[in-house]
């Protein structure tokens, strides 16, 4: 199967673009243009998340219907992904007719089967997370990721899933790796958790008008965040040629919504028929400063305040190789900005200038590229796989210095025309290396490849120019 698919979680339409979002879409970009590096047909989907309770209520704050909402705050995700590169080949929108549809048949088709009941909820809801909360998921009585609102007790009449059916082969999938759980410890976490027990879920909602009609039952509206789940399988349904995509590869989310991807998500396909996805990998959570992001605390940092600081690629760079994918961490622009100058500046740009200045000086003669410049550096795949990034990167970093310190050892610009084999092997070696960090840093693997075709080097402007203070006090 020479196919990939990788998706993001669709954001919730009633927030603006961060870093946070950036984080995880940065990330499924990266993987979709390795595979496409690999000769892979590939099919990376993102998007937005638009019905429910909370988009209706932003909406009436804005003095806007909920869809003419939605929609002025849609563009600037598109945006933020058009500046950040990323090359995605649908952006889902969960109001898009042709999903509504395909999600409303796929819920007919767990009524049919014999899954879903009427019944009457009550208990607590959080409105900041849209879902119905067990004691088990308080932690003082709040919910741990809204704590200054208040759970609201409900009691309404709505159709249920029958989720504790599937307790068993849930564990079954999950300790098989049939669907795979990554990082390992979220895997344990879930199936921890999974054994404990299950309940029943209501999948519609009585008082939330603005989402899509149950199909036999226009009184109730699909509960969003089963609807929302199906984005990940409409957009093959709906999308020309897109069908041989599913089951997905790859999902990935954040750790808060990971128990909907794995539990919830896994149990409606079973129940509707549908293949199972492959892999759901969630990442961490981090910090700013070693604070939460937060509008009142003014440390959320959006992706064009990176780009504007770092440039395309070293907002890209810096993302992705500030600390291990799955786990927490934490951001600040005093560490990016050591990071930038360390790696970016000194390092990878520092090593172009001085092989171009070299070649040019020397007047070399550069072939054309050579076959080996076109296969991965040996430390690559195997961490890309398992969405090392950081790891690739530090490699890549390391391997850069030792390029340099060998420029330094042989000293080839104190007798440069004896030493044209040098150069022209720490060019392919350039040649390699910008082929290494494409799906990283695309525009500048680019410029590397550009800048050395040969058969005369021009040296140019730096890569990276040196930042010479941080960008926001600390």
């Amino acid at each position: 199967m020479n196919k990939y698919y990788v998706s993001t979680p669709i954001y919730y339409v009633n927030d603006v673009p961060h870093i946070g979002h950036a984080y995880t879409t940065l990330a499924a970009d990266v993987l979709a243009r390795y595979n496409k590096q690999l000769g892979k047909d590939v099919f990376f989907l993102t998007g937005t998340d638009e019905h429910g309770a909370k988009v209706a209520q932003a909406a009436k704050d804005a003095g806007k219907e909920p869809k003419e909402y939605a929609d002025s705050v849609v563009s600037g995700f598109q945006d933020a992904w058009k500046l950040l590169n990323i090359d995605f080949d649908h952006f889902i929108r969960t109001t898009d007719p042709r999903h509504e549809k395909i999600a409303s048949e796929v819920l007919q088709k767990i009524f049919d089967n014999g899954y879903i009941y009427e019944g009457e909820y009550e208990g607590l809801y959080c409105e900041g997370c849209e879902k119905f909360l067990t004691e088990a998921d308080l932690v003082d009585g709040k919910c741990p990721l809204h704590p200054n609102k208040e759970p609201v007790q409900q009691k309404e009449k709505n159709y249920f899933f029958k989720l504790s059916e599937f307790q068993s082969w849930l564990i079954e999938i999950f300790e098989k790796d049939e669907v795979k759980i990554l990082p390992e410890s979220r895997k344990n976490e879930v199936l921890g958790k999974l054994k404990l027990g299950l309940q029943d879920i209501s999948v519609s909602r009585a008082e939330v008008s603005w989402g899509i009609p149950v199909p036999w039952d226009n009184s109730q509206t699909i509960y969003v965040w089963v609807e929302a789940l199906l984005n990940y399988h409409t957009a093959t349904k709906f999308l020309e040629g897109k069908e041989k995509f599913w089951p997905a590869d790859l999902h990935l989310v954040g750790k808060d919504i990971l128990w909907f991807h794995t539990i919830i998500w896994c149990a409606l396909l079973k129940a509707a028929g549908i293949e199972l996805p492959k892999q759901v990998f969630a990442h961490g959570f981090f910090t700013v400063n070693g604070q939460k992001m937060s509008k009142s605390l003014g440390n959320v940092i959006s992706p064009k305040e990176l780009v504007d600081r770092y440039g395309v690629d070293g907002a890209r760079y810096l993302l992705l190789s500030a600390f291990p994918f799955g786990d927490d961490g934490d951001f600040s622009f005093e560490k990016l900005d050591t990071k930038f100058n360390a790696e970016l500046a000194n390092n990878l740009g520092n090593l172009v200038s001085r092989v171009a200045k070299l070649c040019e000086t020397g007047n070399v003669d550069i072939g054309p590229q050579q076959p080996n410049s076109q296969h991965h550096l040996p430390f690559t795949e195997k961490h890309i796989q398992n969405l090392e990034f950081d790891s690739v990167l530090q490699l890549a970093t390391g391997y850069v210095d030792q390029v340099n310190k060998q420029i330094d050892e042989t000293k080839p610009w104190e007798n440069i025309e004896s030493k044209h084999h040098v150069l022209i092997e720490l060019v392919d070696t350039l040649r390699q290396i910008a082929y290494e960090i494409r799906p990283f840093v695309p525009e500048t693997a680019e410029k590397i490849q550009n800048q050395f075709k040969g058969p005369k080097i021009k040296s140019g402007e730096p890569l990276f120019p040196r930042l010479q203070r941080f960008a926001r006090s600390q």
